[in-house]
């Protein structure tokens, strides 16, 4: 990579702050101009308007993120490949040598810019690597990608599910399917905290299972012997089963996915656990809580993880009034002294907003509220100091006085 051949952009007077401040993104209101004709993907040296070099960057024409930084401090003939390699490499030694999960054979080997390769998401799944291309940076180099993956220790299989909506703003198609290596024809087996899961690889809910929930279903378990449960949006039932680890009385597990039911009934057969525990409902989250307020149903315990409401900035107005709806609704059907695990996915939605969301709907619920603990993603989902948007899941565990 010859830096003198690259298409150059040129910042605007003072944008070029957050990237000295090693911020990876470049907002399309901080360019000046741009010169050589780049395309989507292409490599593009990034200048402040003083012309001095701050980087290199993958350039999106359509995307409000215009560049997403490879490199800082550009290294002459240094080319994306090396990168590539080296950065995987560095992500596959903290997952697999400071032994952070030594209760599961799945996790997330790269979390897109906190690890140093935007747009790139891969999570392992026993020995298949599910990867999302979610920038023009990335999806240029898709095959290298695989291949570097497939040379990782007891890789076998490469799959695409590259179907996120930030696609779309990339102005990237949907795809999904098998890369490279052996296609596995019946679901993957996966173990977490002793606990069995099958799924299949196209499950169509980020990369299949939600790895960054691991130590957050672990930690329900103290909060739930002998109570009744209600676990909204529960996909494939990871609260749900690690209620029934934690001893609880009953179970009712909502979602609206039929599929997701599906495998959850499947879960709980897998795992020879009892499903008389168990109550599974396929019906829209919101509509069912409004069904049990006005049956008069309560719970000693409810776990509201819903999918991500607010994609982007520009919708955080309209998630905010759903994230409160459902905390409404569920401090109401919580008894005294029960337990509300809420979480929200949003990366639009800082940790100081989604209090005082939740804090509005237990006002508007007329319920004393504490906070108990504070939740987060787990510890393969890095978050890099520079980049604080990689830490985009945030949860609280309150109790209803």
């Amino acid at each position: 990579m010859n830096n003198r051949e690259l298409p150059i952009l040129k910042l605007k007077p003072g944008r070029e702050k957050s990237l000295l401040r090693r911020h990876p993104w470049i907002f399309s209101g901080a360019v000046k101009e741009i010169t050589g004709n780049p395309k989507c993907g292409d490599l593009v040296e990034v200048r402040s308007s003083k012309n001095e070099l701050l980087g290199i960057i993958a350039y999106s024409h359509k995307s409000q993120i215009t560049g997403r930084i490879w490199e800082f401090n550009p290294i002459k003939n240094k080319n994306i490949e090396t990168l590539l390699i080296e950065h995987i490499a560095s992500a596959y030694e903290l997952r697999n040598t400071t032994n952070l999960f030594p209760s599961t054979n799945s996790y997330r080997l790269v979390h897109a810019e906190s690890d140093q390769i935007p747009g790139l998401i891969v999570d392992i799944y026993n020995k298949t690597a599910i990867m999302q291309l979610l920038s023009c940076g990335v999806e240029v180099f898709r095959e290298e990608i695989a291949e570097i993956l497939l040379d990782l220790p007891e890789i076998e299989s490469v799959y695409e599910q590259s179907d996120a909506v930030v696609r779309k703003l990339e102005g990237l198609p949907p795809r999904s399917g098998y890369v490279m290596g052996k296609v596995c024809e019946e679901s993957i087996s996966i173990i977490e905290h002793s606990i069995h899961y099958a799924f299949p690889v196209n499950a169509g809910q980020k990369t299949g299972f939600y790895l960054d929930q691991r130590k957050n279903r672990l930690l329900l378990r103290e909060f739930v012997k002998g109570k009744d449960v209600l676990d909204c949006f529960c996909f494939s039932g990871g609260f749900s089963l690690n209620a029934y680890m934690g001893g609880a009385n009953h179970i009712t597990s909502v979602d609206s996915s039929e599929d997701a039911l599906e495998a959850l009934a499947k879960n709980i057969e897998f795992n020879e656990f009892d499903p008389d525990k168990f109550d599974l409902r396929c019906n829209d989250v919101f509509k069912e809580l409004r069904l049990y307020r006005d049956q008069g149903r309560e719970f000693d315990v409810i776990i509201l993880d819903p999918p991500k409401f607010a994609p982007t900035r520009k919708q955080v107005k309209r998630a905010s009034r759903g994230y409160k709806d459902i905390n409404l609704l569920a401090f109401k059907l919580l008894r005294p002294g029960g337990i509300l695990f809420t979480f929200s996915c949003s990366g639009g939605v800082d940790p100081g907003l989604f209090q005082k969301i939740v804090a509005g709907a237990a006002l508007d619920a007329e319920a004393d509220v504490q906070i108990l603990k504070r939740m987060a993603q787990d510890a393969d989902h890095p978050v890099l100091l520079s980049f604080p948007e990689g830490e985009y899941l945030k949860g609280l565990i309150c109790i209803k006085k």
